[in-house]
């Protein structure tokens, strides 16, 4: 089997080829700035080609490309994807992207996915992937991804392209959301730098959230902030309730924070029976600081 990866020469690009390579297929990859690519093709080991001449050699089509530059390139290819060939899409969204490619690609197979982790990860072993497929065909092709992904080791949902999308808004956009937030606060502080010396567990937390958040693409945040359907309402709750807890702060209303906080903890430790044991195991993290 010959998969070519278009946009292989991106972060997660180079993840992928790097994945399939270990599994003994072959990978060929293609990007829009050559001498990226030229890199990228060294650093791995493997051909390059053009977006085209990627589609025509290979079996396997996958499109880990920005959301913003997805149309035009399905547009280019889609002439070219032939039938018993299968292309997937990596996007972070999946609504629009798996619209796209039926409106535009006619022959061959279709698959939407999300593996919604970043490139750093060391493989597919305790990852999440998300599957979206939209039809009977489409839903036989995701039973047989899940089972190839689940003998690695890998959690995988299989849902709607407008579920995936709704809970991406919170699960993705309200956790950027929030990191950029943080460091854009944090950052205003001169001391900084002695902040990060002095703190404990829970800043250390906050911190490797914003360095995973802030070190990325910005052009691929603020397009997946701006795409995802729900994240106004999302993030305008988010205010809401931060409005909320700050006016107990500067009320001094110490009765209502607590309980308010113990609320919380009481509806997790309802809704997630792990709470508990993760809540006991940081408490136990955190005493040897």
């Amino acid at each position: 089997m010959k998969v070519a990866i278009i946009g292989g020469s991106g972060k997660m690009g180079m993840w992928i080829a790097r994945q399939l390579t270990q599994e003994g297929i072959h990978v060929v990859i293609t990007g829009r700035d050559q001498e990226k690519l030229l890199d990228a093709g060294k650093e791995l080991g493997m051909p390059v080609a053009a977006n085209i001449e990627g589609v025509k050699q290979a079996d396997v089509v996958i499109l880990s490309v920005p959301l913003d530059n997805f149309e035009p390139v399905v547009k280019e290819i889609a002439s070219y994807v032939r039938q018993g060939q299968l292309v997937i899409d990596v996007t972070s969204l999946k609504t629009k992207p798996v619209e796209i490619m039926h409106r535009y690609i006619k022959k061959g197979s279709i698959l939407g996915t999300h593996p919604v982790f970043g490139p750093g990860a060391k493989s597919a072993a305790n990852q999440n992937f998300v599957l979206t497929p939209v039809n009977e065909k489409e839903t036989v092709l995701a039973g047989k991804i899940k089972q190839f992904l689940e003998e690695r080791k890998a959690n995988v949902t299989i849902m709607t392209p407008q579920e995936h999308d709704r809970m991406m808004s919170v699960v993705l956009g309200l956790a950027h959301f929030i990191a950029i937030v943080s460091a854009d606060t944090l950052l205003g502080f001169e001391n900084f730098e002695e902040m990060k010396k002095i703190g404990g567990t829970t800043f250390k937390v906050l911190y490797t959230l914003i360095e995973s958040v802030v070190s990325e693409d910005p052009e691929l945040y603020a397009s997946l902030q701006m795409s995802s359907p729900d994240i106004t309402q999302v993030e305008s709750l988010f205010q809401s309730n931060t409005k909320t807890w700050a006016d107990m702060v500067k009320a001094n209303d110490r009765q209502g924070f607590a309980i308010k906080m113990k609320s919380l903890k009481q509806k997790l430790e309802k809704t997630d029976p792990a709470f508990r044991h993760a809540y006991e195991n940081m408490y136990r993290i955190t005493e040897k600081f």
